[in-house]
């Protein structure tokens, strides 16, 4: 990686890593809440509707917040859910996630808060693995796959000192975080040699985040910020 390229990311670093970032981010959705466990149930549901089209994103969260009320962690304690979102209506919520799949993300995080005060805990007691690993045994989805969203959901839990993310998950490290892998991060990062491919698959996603733990060690998705805000705003 030349200095120039070191250089140009930690000034986009500097430039979209600002509390502005929120409001046009689905992050703005668990930044609703102030308590650990709202976050949580927010920050997770909210990563696992992001995909496709930013306004719809937004829109679709807006209104599965309005059904979860003032509290999603409370909500989520009162089985409500289980009459909002059926475990046999397969029609869409948001494009292919279906009612009965949100009735699956429901019932996982009420099991989980049936054995512990945060979902933090709950995963802490898996023996071993990244924490991306581990959130997919949790989620029961493979490990294999870039999981974008998963791992955009982990950014935000784990990061400290950050404008953006919350870093209310201290038993995880946010060196051990991957680069939650999207098209203008990849395309990004193509044009500026972070990796020789486009693909969107694990190898190049941790050959984007090892990159970018040249220059941001120990906290190599910083860099999404970078990578994320030139894209989305046409820099590059």
């Amino acid at each position: 990686m030349t200095e120039k390229v070191k250089k140009q990311l930690l000034e986009w670093a500097a430039m979209y890593h600002r509390a502005d970032f929120i409001a046009n981010d689905p992050v703005r959705f668990p930044h609703r809440f102030s308590t650990k466990q709202d976050i949580e149930v927010s920050g997770l549901l909210t990563a696992l509707m992001s995909f496709g089209n930013r306004k719809q994103i937004l829109k679709k969260a807006e209104d599965l917040h309005r059904i979860m009320g003032i509290s999603p962690y409370k909500y989520v304690l009162s089985k409500k859910w289980e009459e909002d979102f059926p475990a046999d209506n397969g029609n869409s919520f948001y494009r292919m996630l279906s009612y009965s799949d949100f009735n699956g993300y429901f019932r996982r995080l009420f099991d989980a808060y049936a054995l512990s005060s945060s979902l933090e805990d709950v995963l802490a007691t898996y023996l071993c693995g990244s924490p991306i690993e581990i959130l997919c045994r949790f989620m029961e989805v493979s490990p294999r796959s870039p999981q974008k969203k998963l791992n955009m959901f982990l950014r935000w839990m784990v990061r400290r000192n950050s404008p953006v993310d919350f870093g209310i998950w201290e038993k995880f490290r946010a060196g051990d975080l991957i680069i939650p892998l999207d098209t203008h991060v990849c395309r990004v990062a193509y044009t500026l040699g972070l990796t020789d491919s486009q693909t969107f698959s694990l190898k190049n996603a941790h050959k984007i985040t090892d990159s970018l733990a040249e220059i941001f060690p120990d906290d190599p998705c910083l860099g999404d910020f970078a990578l994320f805000g030139s894209g989305v705003n046409g820099v590059v």
